[in-house]
């Protein structure tokens, strides 16, 4: 099926990580010219679009959208490059640490904050600009499993929560901006491991922080992963989720495809969460 997304201009935050990694390659398929921002230079993924023959463009650029200024200087430099944003994927995310609620550190909740709500904030406002100026565009928020499963929250409240207000802002800005031609809607990731130790270089990835330190590497971990792990996860597809199941939903919904959804909040997961 063709989605008709030749050409246009998408907005991935996050690209350099698993996920948005995944986000980056499948968008430039469809032929878009896709923005990879991050704090990690994204040079890797104008590699391996060259390498895969892709039709689209990659353009990284290096930016801090935990502030308004840093994503206003992204803003005008995708002008320059590209020009205004059809499609804005809010990826950049994750948790800083895992462990109890009682021992939550300061820079632990500022990290979370500051990541997963001012910096999907800010790109929401920033790009949105350009789509309500035409009167069309689509947001995709990528939040978590964790914002609607207690048991996938375990030792990740506080991240749980920050992830539930990105559901329930993507809601009213769906119903604010609806009207007005811009669509939001939100995926929920379950757990998602990329194929390769090299897709995850950066610094600022899951994989590379201490998150969840006896996961180990990707290979390793998809390698390891045990019956127990699954049924703890709730998934009932034995199988380990791959980046490339974000993108597909994330392309539909981006899509014209999907011109009559919006404020839709969806479980990536392999059954992991059913409402």
């Amino acid at each position: 099926m063709d989605l008709g997304l030749t050409k246009k201009v998408v907005l991935i935050t996050g690209g350099s990580g698993g996920i948005g990694r995944g986000l980056v390659i499948e968008f430039a398929r469809e032929g878009c010219t896709v923005i990879s921002a991050d704090i990690d230079p994204g040079d890797q993924l104008v590699a391996e679009a060259r390498k895969q023959s892709l039709s689209g463009t990659v353009i990284p650029i290096k930016a801090d959208i935990t502030t308004r200024a840093g994503t206003d200087q992204l803003l005008a430099e995708i002008h320059k490059v590209a020009g205004p944003v059809d499609i804005l994927v809010n990826n950049a995310g994750g948790a800083f640490k895992l462990g109890p609620a009682e021992d939550l550190a300061d820079d632990n909740r500022v990290w979370n904050s500051a990541i997963n709500i001012d910096g999907m904030i800010n790109c929401t406002l920033a790009a949105g600009k350009d789509m309500l100026a035409k009167g069309k565009g689509s947001i995709i928020n990528i939040s978590s499993n964790a914002a609607v499963s207690g048991k996938s929250a375990h030792y990740t409240s506080h991240y749980a929560g920050v992830k539930g207000f990105v559901n329930s802002y993507g809601r009213g800005i769906a119903a604010e901006w609806g009207e007005r031609g811009v669509r939001v809607n939100t995926i929920c990731p379950g757990l998602i491991v990329p194929h390769s130790n090299s897709h995850v270089p950066g610094k600022g990835s899951w994989w590379n922080r201490p998150s969840l330190p006896d996961a180990g590497k990707p290979e390793d971990f998809a390698n390891d992963i045990s019956d127990d792990m699954y049924r703890n996860s709730g998934a009932i597809i034995r199988r380990v989720g791959r980046p490339e199941d974000i993108a597909h939903l994330a392309l539909y919904f981006a899509s014209d495809v999907s011109s009559y959804v919006t404020g839709q909040i969806v479980s990536v997961s392999g059954g992991g969460y059913m409402p």
